[in-house]
């Protein structure tokens, strides 16, 4: 028997989809992942304090936030499933999916709100020190108390690094931006606005070799990629810039994707280019990847797909 609807993915687009599904009488089934593209629950399993959610004065601890909205799914009635998917054949009618653990599946819509795994550097001291003053995103992390009135660091040296440089330098003391080059690939515009920024010191050809500190963030080690050169910088947080992965691959070639692998959606809506699957999240979203973003467009998907399974006869 064939389910309405699917959903793959497990953070906010995923859930938040589910919610709206099952309220919509959909009878949701929703596979939150285990392995592929990260955890379940998103990048926010990997998130300390968010502060720009709203509904929670005081902010909510990322693992919080999703393991709430993860229990609001299950109480709407949503089926949730914790394994990966192996393939999702679109050229079906109805669509088939192949979960690892459970087989084959068939529905008549989809969402994918698979999301997007920020790159990072391959360091034990990254690991190490993830969610304690390191992190890939400023706006959900820069306003932090442990990160005001500090020196910060960001590296990267495309327009997203700047960008997160430009916003930090609301918070910090100063900016370090670290380029392993001595041009930046930015635009024109952005480099600068990093260049004029009295607050951002900009930091040509150097790798970061180590994160400094036990419990937190103390600093960098750095490596002049001209003279080998060790240098020790010392800093409260540091943020890689270093851009963001897709996590396409279920759907490559299946689902028009644009040059750097996101799903690529009509304007104003989650509509792939495959009728009756829809996209929601950073999995389809590489401007905002914010976690509101992701939730509202998981609400968008549900709704749409409800419609299409109306007007579909």
């Amino acid at each position: 028997m064939s389910e309405k609807i699917i959903i793959i993915g497990g953070g906010p687009a995923g859930y938040t989809a589910g919610i709206y599904a099952a309220r919509g009488n959909l009878a949701p089934l929703v596979f939150e992942g285990f392995m592929a593209g990260g955890i379940p629950g998103g990048q926010l399993m990997t998130t300390g304090a968010v502060e720009n959610f709203p509904g929670f004065e005081k902010g909510i601890d990322g693992q919080q936030l999703m393991a709430t909205m993860r229990q609001q799914a299950l109480n709407m009635g949503c089926r949730i499933l914790t394994e990966d998917i192996e393939k999702i054949m679109l050229d079906k009618n109805p669509f088939e999916v192949l979960g690892a653990e459970s087989g084959l599946y068939q529905s008549q819509t989809l969402v994918v709100a698979t999301g997007a795994a920020a790159k990072r550097l391959p360091l034990p001291s990254e690991r190490k020190l993830w969610g304690k003053g390191l992190s890939a995103c400023a706006v959900c992390d820069g306003a932090l108390p442990m990160f005001r009135n500090k020196p910060l660091a960001v590296i990267g040296g495309g327009d997203s690094a700047i960008e997160e440089a430009l916003h930090l330098s609301h918070f910090g003391s100063k900016v370090y931006l670290i380029h392993r080059r001595d041009s930046f690939r930015a635009s024109h515009i952005m480099r600068a606005r990093a260049q004029e920024h009295p607050k951002i010191e900009i930091l040509w050809n150097k790798t970061v070799e180590e994160f400094l500190g036990e419990s937190a963030v103390s600093g960098l080690r750095l490596r002049d990629t001209v003279s080998g050169a060790l240098t020790t910088l010392e800093v409260a947080g540091a943020f890689e810039a270093i851009g963001h992965r897709p996590n396409t691959a279920l759907v490559k070639g299946q689902l028009e994707l644009d040059e750097d692998g996101y799903v690529i959606t009509k304007a104003g809506s989650t509509e792939t280019s495959r009728h009756g699957v829809f996209a929601a999240g950073d999995v389809q979203d590489k401007k905002f990847r914010q976690a509101i973003t992701s939730a509202a467009s998981g609400c968008m998907a549900a709704i749409e797909a409800g419609r299409f399974l109306q007007e579909t006869p």
